[in-house]
């Protein structure tokens, strides 16, 4: 069974930073992305950044230049570092997986359970 924690949520203020990180663990045959989705306050869970196992990545227009993803294959985790944060990034962030639980088997979507990032003066 694959599992996602995330951590490094919290309170700060608008122009400070955060860094977020996902451990992923349990077995998973193969990961397509890997990356981060937030859902506000009375919103709809929405796509932040996401990284392939090729390597490369997607951001939202929102957060392009500000955002950076990184994964450390090895550990197993995936880091969001965040800068230039602003009231409108609160929201829950989510870590996220899509991958092949299996030979043979379908693309499945995994999600942790969330962290709440605040940004507020």
């Amino acid at each position: 069974q694959v599992q996602l924690v995330e951590s490094g949520g919290g309170l700060v203020q608008p122009g400070e930073s955060l860094r977020l990180s996902c451990t992923v663990s349990g077995s998973i045959f193969r990961v397509n992305r890997i990356g981060w989705y937030r859902q506000g306050p009375g919103n709809e869970r929405t796509f932040v950044a996401t990284i392939f196992t090729l390597g490369f990545s997607l951001y939202a227009d929102s957060v392009r230049g500000r955002f950076t993803i990184a994964r450390d294959s090895s550990e197993n985790t995936v880091d969001l570092q965040m800068n230039s944060l602003q009231p409108e990034d609160t929201a829950v962030y989510y870590c996220h997986i899509n991958g092949i639980s299996e030979a043979g088997a379908g693309p499945e979507d995994y999600w942790g359970q969330g962290t709440q990032v605040t940004v507020s003066s």
